[in-house]
């Protein structure tokens, strides 16, 4: 097996039980599809002179790139396993940085010929592009279907393009140990699961991680509960911090990126999934002569079947919970809770507990996100029946049982306040 499938950071499919059609043809057409993103609004820019971008030396375009995207520095995360584009350039003592905003990723590698830059579209979900480092006329965005895609859209994800935290057993050299095995990361993996092949700076009490360890010829079930690596703040006895943006691969920042990563694809799923639903059903209806309103019966199932999961994750259902206090080293969660919206109480979705789960008003805040505004509205107004029915109280089920009744009302009150396109029904209930 081909250790680039032990990927750190590729693409997913958000679950077993619904598989993406040809994702080429009718009616999401990727690759043939224009994409429209922060991205391209940026390589306008470019193109026209309004925006510029540098080189400096070791880093390329990295720092203006983060500047006109408005990528935190503070976001950086980083990974030293083999497991990306340019993996000849990764190892523990050069490992691959990872920048991140609500919209845009952007991977980096010393001495890398490419930045390596990820963003969500409304309509295609992820769309992947390099930015040749090189080339000291002008940066060049190049958009990457076949090359990507061959891993990153595979039976392995389900055909739907996104990305994947994954964490693995890396030797010396960050060559993943396959034989080991390997975990999909997200919110609801247990942190003794999280971060192999990663560096990660910040306390987790007693809490232990596969954060800053190397293994041998095969991992052994010692080391995977030892606190080697553990309660690690200075990240300089493994490599030359001096190279990079910050010092820092944030605790705070790795699980934020975890979270959203996931939730990203799950938007993805429930766009293309009914989509596609609408576009077959409109197909059997022009075959049998059917013309009654409404939606059949079976495109009504598949809707609810691409909506739901992403109810329940963006409301926390089944997160791992915390035992000990999170802390991170860097300004990232600082920075992070300041970006908002809030409420007339200065509430915010984004603001952390990380005493038992990460955020304070378990609610994703990509709620706010273009991705998910632009969700086809047939799956969009499901999401929201399914929203105020926990919120309110009228849905018990064990599923979100995450959530106790302040949480419910303060999630409520926070979204009536800072999301103003909520149905009519949510204002009228209050």
């Amino acid at each position: 097996m081909n250790r680039l499938l032990a990927s750190a950071f590729f693409f997913l499919a958000v679950s077993a039980g619904a598989v993406a059609g040809d994702i080429d043809r009718d009616p999401i057409n990727y690759a043939a599809s224009p994409d429209n993103n922060v991205v391209t609004q940026l390589m306008k820019k470019l193109d026209s002179g309004e925006a510029t971008i540098t080189q400096e030396k070791g880093l390329g375009y990295l720092r203006g790139l983060l500047r006109e995207l408005k990528i935190p520095e503070s976001s950086q995360v980083l990974v030293f396993s083999k497991t990306s584009l340019q993996r000849h350039r990764i190892s523990p003592t050069s490992p691959r940085a990872l920048y991140f905003n609500d919209d845009v990723y952007v991977g980096f590698c010393q001495n890398g010929d490419v930045a390596e830059v990820s963003a969500t579209d409304p309509k295609l979900g992820t769309v992947f592009y390099t930015l040749n480092q090189k080339d000291k006329t002008r940066p060049r965005f190049t958009r990457q279907n076949e090359t990507c895609m061959i891993c990153h859209a595979s039976s392995q994800n389900d055909g739907f393009p996104g990305h994947l935290v994954r964490s693995v057993f890396p030797d010396g050299e960050g060559l993943p140990l396959l034989a080991s095995g390997t975990y999909r990361i997200d919110q609801n993996s247990p942190l003794n699961q999280r971060w192999g092949g990663w560096y990660v700076s910040g306390t987790s009490g007693k809490q232990t991680h596969l954060g800053n360890k190397i293994f041998e010829d095969r991992a052994s079930t010692e080391k995977l509960e030892s606190t080697e690596g553990v309660n690690v703040t200075d990240l300089k006895k493994y490599f030359d911090t001096k190279r990079y943006l910050t010092p820092h691969s944030d605790i705070v920042a790795l699980m934020v990126l975890e979270h959203q990563a996931q939730m990203h694809n799950l938007i993805t799923r429930a766009n293309f999934l009914t989509r596609q639903a609408l576009y077959e059903e409109a197909d059997l209806n022009k075959a049998f002569g059917r013309t009654e309103p409404g939606h059949t019966e079976s495109t009504i199932h598949r809707i609810q079947n691409a909506g739901e999961p992403l109810v329940r994750y963006m409301l926390f259902s089944e997160e791992a919970q915390l035992t000990d206090k999170i802390t991170g080293t860097s300004k990232f969660a600082e920075e992070f809770n300041k970006r908002g919206p809030f409420d007339k109480k200065g509430r915010s979705l984004r603001e952390f507990d990380l005493q038992t789960r990460i955020f304070k008003y378990p609610c994703s805040y990509l709620i706010y996100s273009p991705s998910f505004d632009q969700l086809p509205p047939e799956v969009k107004e499901y999401v929201y029946k399914r929203l105020w029915a926990v919120l309110t109280g009228a849905e018990t089920s064990t599923a979100f049982s995450n959530l106790s009744s302040s949480d419910r009302q303060a999630i409520r009150e926070i979204l009536l306040e800072t999301k103003p396109s909520l149905p009519a029904y949510w204002r009228e209930s209050k």
